[in-house]
């Protein structure tokens, strides 16, 4: 498939967590997962150990059941005071793009196994306490990357973890071993309702940048 035709800079500022605009009728070809999966590994890592894995998953009865366990972790993180909708700052515009965020994240639990895909990028190794950030140093940045391919081809993305509350059910589901690969994350994929995708609203760069310290 041919590229968007965006700037290095353009990709960065417009590659977002799409939920609405996920066309869940149309497929997404095996083909065009793998060019991105192909330039994920182009991503850093440790030692130049590339212990990566990409569990693609397009059938429908394991997309459903992935789904069902996002939807069931979502439920919770609804009803906490992180979920997006319920945060509240003060800021008339900030308040009203939560909403929206929080609208967007429903939409997605309901929808999640209606994706064409469902992409889950694992990392070879499981560690706990400090140990675990370096395992997952490793995987994140090509999970990454890969949404960033995607976004250059039209494809629409989500970074999501809630899945990971119940890591263990989906090793089960998908016949990843549990005890040797590590979940990083889950990501619907599917073409974009449009491409017209536009830099998020974030403060001014100084305003979080620390030189010589805090």
């Amino acid at each position: 498939m041919a590229l968007l035709g965006l700037s290095a800079d353009e990709v960065l500022s417009t590659t977002r967590a799409v939920r609405k605009r996920l066309d869940l009728e149309r497929p997404v070809p095996l083909e065009l997962i793998a060019e991105c999966v192909g330039l994920a590994q182009q991503a850093p890592t440790g030692s130049n150990v590339q212990g990566w894995h990409f569990v693609v998953v397009t059938d429908a009865a394991k997309r459903a059941a992935i789904g069902e366990l996002y939807g069931r972790a979502f439920a919770g993180y609804r009803q906490s005071p992180v979920y997006a909708g319920a945060i509240k700052t003060g800021d008339p515009a900030r308040d009203a793009q939560q909403e929206r965020v929080g609208s967007s994240a429903d939409y997605l639990a309901e929808h999640m196994g209606e994706a064409p895909a469902l992409v889950i990028p694992c990392v070879q190794g499981r560690a706990k306490g400090a140990a675990a950030a370096g395992l997952l140093g490793g995987i994140l940045p090509a999970a990454w990357s890969f949404m960033l391919a995607a976004r250059a081809r039209g494809l629409g993305t989500c970074w999501t973890t809630l899945h990971l509350m119940y890591e263990q059910e989906a090793a089960e589901i998908l016949g990843i071993p549990y005890e040797s690969v590590t979940q990083a994350l889950l990501t619907p994929v599917a073409f974009t309702k449009g491409t017209d995708f536009k830099p998020a609203r974030r403060p001014d760069p100084m305003s979080i940048i620390h030189v010589d310290g805090w």
